[in-house]
């Protein structure tokens, strides 16, 4: 069992917590507020814990960053010492949003959320993967009819080992698991981002994952 914090406390940060928690994981869920994570969590697996954003860094094994990637930069950067020697987990996408809230331009053109994170938390290993594809295919990649891939990025290759055994926990099978290499190339996941908003627009809120196809 590992113990797992998971900043953000939406729809991505419940869903990762429910699925981990009934894998058997220690989940501690940081919202805006304890009380805010208790609230969204109704009907999830028991034993997810509540706390502020500070105390679940600090107490955790490997922590997830599901704040809204325009804001993580800052959000996390305050953590630097709590983080410390720790996994991060990016799997959000740091986007300006569009005139009807879908996501717009890249924070980061030319680098990543990911990249400008490792830069800021040079203790800590910063992986990124998971942010290719809709919320719910997170959790559960067997409801997509084609197989979807999930992408890994980081500099520290047991940081990745490790985070590939959580998306296993995740239901990810290992060979559909792309690792890209360093952390540079989540700038390319990142990128991907910028076909969502039309896929949306298209075809509304369905599943789906930018995959790469064999």
């Amino acid at each position: 069992m590992t113990t797992i914090g998971i900043l953000g406390a939406g729809r991505v940060g419940t869903n990762l917590a429910g699925k981990l928690a009934a894998a058997g994981h220690h989940v501690t869920l940081a919202g805006r507020s304890p009380e805010h994570g208790a609230a969204r969590t109704t009907g999830l697996a028991p034993g997810i814990e509540f706390a502020d954003q500070r105390t679940t860094a600090r107490t955790t094994d490997i922590v997830i960053n599901a704040t809204p990637g325009d804001s993580s930069l800052e959000r996390l950067a305050d953590l630097r010492t709590e983080l410390a020697g720790k996994i991060l987990v990016d799997v959000s996408n740091a986007t300006r949003d569009a005139p009807d809230g879908l996501p717009g331009d890249l924070c980061h053109p030319g680098s990543s959320l990911a990249e400008k994170l490792q830069a800021a938390l040079p203790d800590t290993h910063v992986v990124k993967t998971l942010n290719t594809m809709l919320f719910m295919v997170m959790t559960a990649p067997e409801i997509l009819a084609t197989p979807p891939t999930v992408y890994l990025s980081g500099d520290d290759a047991h940081a990745k080992k490790t985070v590939s055994g959580l998306l296993g926990d995740l239901g990810w099978q290992p060979e559909r698991i792309e690792d890209l290499g360093d952390v540079t190339t989540a700038r390319a996941t990142e990128a991907m981002i910028l076909v969502v908003p039309h896929v949306l627009r298209r075809h509304g809120f369905k599943p789906f994952a930018v995959s790469l196809a064999r």
